[in-house]
């Protein structure tokens, strides 16, 4: 199968033309979202004294802000900047469905406002993000996050879990900036909390897609590679619409592609589990678009073959010297062009040598 039709650059064509069909899509989400929030502000203003009081005023002009809302989708005009007539971004009026300016024409103090919200969350994700170097038994894992932004869409973590092995993800949330982070967050502390119930990993990826798909709005998704590392070389690995993983051995490079959905699309989606065999040395990459739709200046994707290529060429290095040799590689081959998107690439590898405990 041609790189371009697999499951993340389908989604990824899809996240692109969101903004073109965003009434089509989104609308009937948020408005859903809309008349729940005035049923609960209708709740919280009928139980006081007097709608005359004035810690009611706030609330029924939300009610207002709402019903005015639902009118502009009535008419055609919802989701319209109503300062320069063009389109504001999908992921703020799902994060705000009462938002009616697009970013350009914030005022200077509501530019700043954002800003503090999108440094407080860029400090959140960092505090969640694991070591970049860990040792768990005879496996070494290090990764290189790099975001395009102040935040970032993508999601990495290592879970030791109670059976003595290790868990490890890595994934890609739909839509940009505070809203991807924040789904990024959620995602985040829903695995930390199934991993310690020690189900099997396609278990884990049903109820997380189950849990992720009733607790956000619909048109938000996230692909997702889950897999677990354990005694004698031996991994398991789930992916939920993501890009393949690459298995570098001393025979070459392989790929271990999606075994379902992306979470979030529906709720009954089921996955599969593949399993492999690394001998010392043996390598696995795990990456982002970000990476593989790296773009030349003459518009090429560096692309799943671009990686597979550097990491062929050094099977056996440590992990963090081969992540910085396949990210200086996507570096030379985007010479001259600005990075596009998150940049994510994590090397689980088999070491000769083995150790007892994870090293947090």
């Amino acid at each position: 199968m041609p790189e371009s039709d697999s499951a993340a650059a389908k989604m990824a064509r899809i996240s692109d033309s969101e903004n073109k069909t965003m009434s089509a899509i989104a609308d009937p989400y948020i408005r859903q979202q809309l008349e729940k929030r005035r049923d609960e502000l209708s709740a919280a203003v009928s139980a006081m004294p007097s709608t005359e009081a004035p810690e009611a005023e706030p609330l029924v002009s939300l009610i207002n802000q709402v019903d005015s809302a639902v009118q502009r989708m009535d008419e055609g005009t919802y989701g319209i900047c109503q300062a320069c007539q063009g389109t504001v971004e999908k992921e703020r009026l799902i994060a705000d469905p009462l938002v009616q300016l697009c970013l350009d024409c914030l005022s200077t103090e509501e530019q700043r406002a954002l800003e503090r919200d999108l440094e407080l969350a860029a400090r959140i994700q960092r505090g969640l993000l694991p070591q970049a170097d860990l040792r768990f038994g005879d496996w070494r894992i290090h990764y290189q996050y790099k975001p395009a932004g102040v935040v970032s869409g993508d999601y990495i973590d290592v879970i030791p879990s109670a059976n003595g092995k290790v868990i490890f993800l890595l994934g890609d949330v739909s839509g940009k900036g505070v809203a991807a982070s924040l789904l990024m967050t959620h995602l985040h502390a829903m695995f930390r909390t199934l991993a310690g119930i020690n189900l099997e990993l396609d278990k884990l990826l049903e109820m997380s897609n189950r849990l992720f798909s009733e607790s956000t709005t619909a048109g938000q998704y996230a692909t997702l590679v889950v897999g677990q590392a354990g005694r004698d070389g031996e991994v398991e690995i789930a992916s939920a619409g993501h890009f393949p993983v690459l298995l570098a051995s001393k025979s070459g490079v392989r790929q271990i592609g999606a075994t379902g959905l992306p979470l979030g699309m529906f709720s009954t989606s089921r996955y599969t589990v593949q399993r492999a065999h690394l001998d010392p040395g043996d390598t696995l990459l795990l990456f982002t678009d970000g990476i593989s739709e790296a773009r030349s200046s003459s518009g090429d994707e560096y692309g799943i073959c671009g990686l597979s290529l550097a990491a062929e060429e050094r099977h056996g290095w440590k992990p963090n010297e081969l992540i910085a040799a396949c990210l200086r590689d996507v570096e030379k081959h985007s010479t001259g062009v600005r990075q596009a998107d998150d940049q994510t690439l994590m090397a689980i590898q088999r070491s000769a040598t083995a150790g007892a405990s994870f090293n947090d």
